[in-house]
């Protein structure tokens, strides 16, 4: 599923990403682990973000696959993620993983809601 072709009802997960994922997968030998991203409350745009692999399938995740990576959502940070992007950059400035989600309201100078 590429990302022009992706809803907005879930994470949408970028290609760049998805070949990150993908290349960190490999390195641990794994391929059963999904790309787990859940919110906490806190920083100052309302929304901290946790993104782990795991290899639990709880009672009403959802999952979305991108390029052969499951990224799944507890049912209760899926109404938080609706739309969001995660990304993966790779410049001389920074180096990870963002995400850019309309439901966090306001903007963040801190930093301290988008890792």
């Amino acid at each position: 599923m590429t990302e022009a072709t992706t809803a907005t009802t879930g994470v949408i997960l970028t290609d760049e990403a998805a070949g990150k994922v993908r290349d960190l997968l490999e390195r641990e030998g794994r391929d059963d682990l999904a790309l787990r991203i859940a919110v906490q409350p806190g920083g100052c745009s309302g929304l901290r973000y946790e993104l782990y692999f795991d290899d639990r399938q709880l009672d009403g995740d959802v999952v979305n696959t991108y390029e052969g990576v499951n990224v799944v959502t507890d049912r209760m940070s899926a109404p938080y993620l609706g739309g969001a992007k995660i990304d993966f950059v790779d410049t001389i400035e920074k180096q990870g993983f963002t995400i850019d989600n309309p439901n966090a309201g306001g903007s963040c100078a801190c930093g301290d809601s988008f890792h």
